[in-house]
């Protein structure tokens, strides 16, 4: 991973491969605001036919899905953490999404955290200070996979 350049940790062939064959998303951080970048990223990752699992301990659910406290209290597989929470969150959520299994740790753009990526890295893939959606339109156009 290039530590001094973070936006550049993944190449655009392991995005499309995760992309295309992980479909369960937790999103950490997400809200029920329809202004807010997590709630509209989201619902597209819904629209494209991921499973969106919300995380967020004040609410009970958002787009119509149940909304569970933490990464732990999700009762079934998770393949990518979303993480739409500040840097310093960063390693216990990684820690958690490591605990439960999930393949992909995914930071949205402005979300860096080496400390994480040092601890972590080899143990799920980091995609730091990228956002999901643009990566998913930009390799897959509007069609999707």
């Amino acid at each position: 991973m290039n530590l001094a350049n973070p936006s550049t940790n993944t190449t655009d062939d392991e995005i499309k491969k995760i992309l295309s064959t992980c479909k369960t998303v937790a999103v950490v951080g997400l809200s029920a605001r329809p202004e807010r970048a997590s709630f509209a990223i989201a619902s597209f990752l819904k629209v494209k036919g991921f499973r969106v699992v919300p995380v967020n301990p004040g609410l009970d659910a958002v787009l119509g899905e149940k909304c569970y406290p933490a990464l732990s209290a999700i009762p079934f597989p998770v393949d990518i953490v979303d993480v739409f929470r500040k840097s310093e969150a960063v390693p216990e959520i990684a820690a958690e999404a490591v605990k439960i299994g999930a393949k992909v740790l995914w930071l949205q753009l402005g979300v860096i955290n080496i400390e994480a990526v040092e601890k972590y890295g080899d143990d799920i893939t980091i995609i730091m200070d990228r956002c999901i959606k643009v990566e998913y339109s930009r390799l897959f156009g509007a069609g999707g996979v």
